[in-house]
């Protein structure tokens, strides 16, 4: 019984130590275990945080210099130095391709913050072999922080210098716009990056570089601009374009094409029927050109303002039968051909002229070539190759030969502000220092005598639409058809006018173009530029007036004036 008892103890014994010693390997198999897995999610975790947050080995990462590819570019402000264009930081992300975990979550997740990101185009790079891959640039603070919440590793960010214009579209034209590396690429910004103004480093001075001031005011060119829609939208016209120009400077106070296109939104200006028809379109000006021929005929001396034309019969050339819109069927003297726009009698003022005399005149006003400004030059006009009768006989009244818009003002402004040939600037200058680089091209006496029968124009003839009280306004009006499928079109017109003011001594002259304007109720039914082109100068004036510091005149004083010009001559 005690040995039975023994061996029962002795079993229990060894059974107890056999399994006392199984719990000593399990415990020392986990704990084994247990440091291997910690040992390998501490290794996981440090690498994600080699990749994600630690910048590692800065030869290998870099620096911003090399990543950005953005230039630094002084502001653009008007002529009271308001701000046109400035530099902001803006953040971009890049990513490292061989540091990118996982490419089709990384680019799943990317889609989610940026909208327009292609993600077979984003795969591939982040694919590639290279360490450095633009992913997004030009990020908006919203955007850069969710990003940064996704924390996806082989992303970072860099700060880029981005261009911003607070005005919009309003003086598009003139400003031109940036690419994604901040690079001028029309207007006034290409004029910087072409006159060495933008940088590929910072400035090293607190101040920065020194703005770049325009001749652009822009209170002037908000009024323009909106005139300008508000014309287009009244006339209901496929496109309308303006400017206001300083006479005796040459300055170009504002500047408007539209439609236009936002510059903080450049795929805008892909638009083919955005481009800047004051300085990229040629025209058939139509009778606004009479001007010019007028101007010529009494330089030259062939004629005065007591002589005067037959316009009794329309005037047949070869096959062609020139004809006044508005004919009087009579013998009419040069006041009287200018006021009621006679094909026939500015016709025969410059057969008077000669072919060469006549082509002479126009090439010293700067109309016959290429105008170069600080945006680079204008297109070319259309000249015809061989001058000949016919044509001085056409292009007398506006037809056969196309210019652009400013060179049409440029010329213009010879006329009246005594003669003097003075290149227009989009940059601020003085009257004075335009003085000393202007040249007379025509008799201070055939500028007073234009300056009589432009106000003379807009009391009693086709620009009656433009006189605005007090303003003095004096201009001519231009009505051509254009050209379609080879032919003139009566049903598709230009119509502009070409105004100045105030013409007792004219200081600034406001161009309107209106591309095919409708016949609608509120012209009864008409679309020439009287109607048109002319009241939307007069709109014009009325604002930019105050804002330029012309003071109205009091309506009694207007009247004497006006007898003392008709007076004078």
């Amino acid at each position: 019984m005690f040995w039975g008892s023994s061996m029962a103890d002795f079993r229990s014994h060894l059974i107890f130590r056999r399994d006392a010693a199984l719990k000593t390997r399990t415990r020392a198999r986990g704990g084994l275990m247990s440091i291997c897995f910690a040992l390998g999610f501490a290794m996981v975790a440090l690498r994600l945080v080699t990749l994600g947050i630690v910048p590692g080995d800065e030869t290998l990462r870099p620096k911003w210099s090399q990543l950005s590819s953005a230039v630094h570019r002084p502001d653009i402000v008007d002529r009271q130095g308001r701000m046109l264009a400035t530099d902001i930081l803006a953040g971009s992300l890049f990513a490292n391709p061989s540091r990118v975990t996982d490419v089709d979550t990384t680019v799943e997740q990317l889609a989610t913050v940026l909208k327009d990101i292609k993600p077979k185009v984003l795969r591939k790079r982040l694919e590639g072999e290279g360490k450095f891959a633009w992913v997004a640039r030009e990020l908006t603070p919203r955007q850069q922080a969710r990003l940064h919440a996704l924390g996806l590793p082989g992303l970072d960010f860099v700060q880029e210098a981005h261009r911003v214009y607070p005005a919009g579209a309003t003086a598009s034209h003139v400003l031109g716009f940036v690419d994604v590396d901040n690079r001028g690429l029309a207007g006034m910004e290409k004029y910087v990056d072409r006159t060495g103004g933008a940088s590929s480093t910072p400035s090293a001075s607190e101040e920065g570089p020194s703005p770049v001031r325009l001749s652009v005011d822009l209170s002037v060119q908000h009024a323009v601009h909106a005139e300008l829609a508000d014309a287009m939208k009244r006339y209901k016209a496929k496109a309308a374009a303006g400017l206001v120009l300083d006479v005796h400077s040459g300055e170009i106070v504002a500047l408007a094409s539209l439609p236009d296109y936002d510059p903080n939104r450049r795929k805008q200006a892909l638009d083919k029927n955005r481009f800047n028809r004051v300085t990229s379109g040629v025209y058939e000006m139509g009778s606004v050109f009479k001007v010019f021929t007028t101007a010529g005929a009494l330089d030259s001396g062939v004629t005065s303002l007591d002589k005067g034309y037959d316009a009794t019969h329309p005037l047949k050339v070869a096959s062609f039968t020139i004809n006044d819109f508005h004919a009087k069927r009579r013998w009419l003297s040069v006041p009287e051909i200018f006021i009621y726009s006679s094909n026939i009698g500015s016709a025969k003022m410059a057969l008077d002229m000669g072919r060469k005399r006549h082509k002479a005149f126009l090439g010293r006003l700067g109309l016959l070539s290429r105008m170069e400004t600080e945006m680079g030059p204008t297109a070319s006009p259309i000249v015809p190759k061989n001058w000949s009768r016919l044509n001085t006989i056409t292009i007398a009244f506006g037809h056969g030969v196309s210019v652009t818009p400013l060179q049409l003002a440029s010329g213009a402004a010879t006329l009246v502000n005594g003669g003097y040939a003075i290149n227009p600037t989009f940059l601020a200058r003085s009257r004075e220092e335009a003085r000393i680089q202007a040249k007379r091209v025509i008799k201070l006496q055939t500028s007073d005598l234009m300056r009589y029968l432009l106000r003379l124009n807009v009391q009693k003839g086709s620009g009656r639409r433009a006189d605005i009280a007090g303003y003095r306004v004096g201009g001519k009006t231009g009505t051509a058809e254009k050209v379609v499928n080879g032919r003139y079109s009566r049903s598709a017109l230009m119509t502009s006018f070409l105004g100045m003011f105030p013409m007792d001594a004219p200081e600034y002259l406001v161009l309107v173009v209106l591309d095919e304007p409708q016949r609608v109720a509120e012209t009864k039914g008409q679309a020439t530029a009287g109607l048109n082109a002319a009241p939307t100068v007069g709109r014009i004036v009325e604002r930019i007036g105050p804002m330029l510091g012309v003071t109205p005149v009091l309506e009694r004083k207007r009247k004497r004036f006006d007898e003392h010009v008709r007076a004078s001559y």
